[in-house]
């Protein structure tokens, strides 16, 4: 999957880092593909703080066009779907600071999906500019962190490799984890 992006951004050079804002604006709409294969291509391709900033730029605008078309597609029939005694809807009944620190928390989490946070933050009661702030400002840190693991993965340094031995244990005791429950 990297080596096609890779190969169709140097083959439209001139225009690659609206290409990759567009596929990260995508990714978000979908909110069901990992942007981790673009933000690898981003940081091979245009180094580390450039990837970094252009993955960020597309992030940021793809949580803000979900944002949108999520509250107008979905918002009335979750309301009217939603039974009034739901734990769910007071989770979308936040709003204002409680709102802000709820969407941080989560974007700082590293496996909570960011369709999820974008979907429940839509459909809600908070505004726009508090989920645009939370999300932009949890997303700094989070994006960092994958941009780094993912640059020193590429470089094979001797941090990547560490890097990627301690993502190989998570997954194995993730995988592990699973199969003991279904056991």
């Amino acid at each position: 999957m990297t080596d096609y992006l890779q190969t169709f951004l140097l083959e439209h050079l001139e225009a690659a880092e609206l290409i990759s804002i567009a596929l990260n604006i995508l990714i978000s709409i979908t909110g069901v593909f990992p942007s981790a294969p673009l933000t690898f291509v981003n940081v091979k391709l245009f180094g580390f703080w450039n990837g970094f900033l252009l993955s960020f730029i597309g992030e940021v605008l793809g949580v803000a066009l979900s944002f949108w078309l999520y509250r107008k597609g979905f918002r009335t029939l979750v309301h009217t779907k939603t039974p009034s005694h739901s734990k769910w809807l007071k989770l979308l009944r936040v709003q204002g600071k409680e709102s802000f620190i709820l969407i941080l928390s989560l974007r700082l989490l590293p496996f909570v999906p960011s369709g999820l946070i974008t979907f429940f933050s839509a459909v809600g009661k908070g505004s726009f500019a508090v989920f645009i702030s939370a999300s932009a400002l949890g997303k700094i840190p989070a994006l960092f962190i994958e941009v780094y693991s993912v640059y020193h993965i590429s470089q094979g340094s001797m941090q990547g490799k560490i890097i990627l031995a301690i993502l190989s244990i998570i997954l194995l005791f993730y995988i592990s984890k699973k199969w003991k429950k279904k056991a």
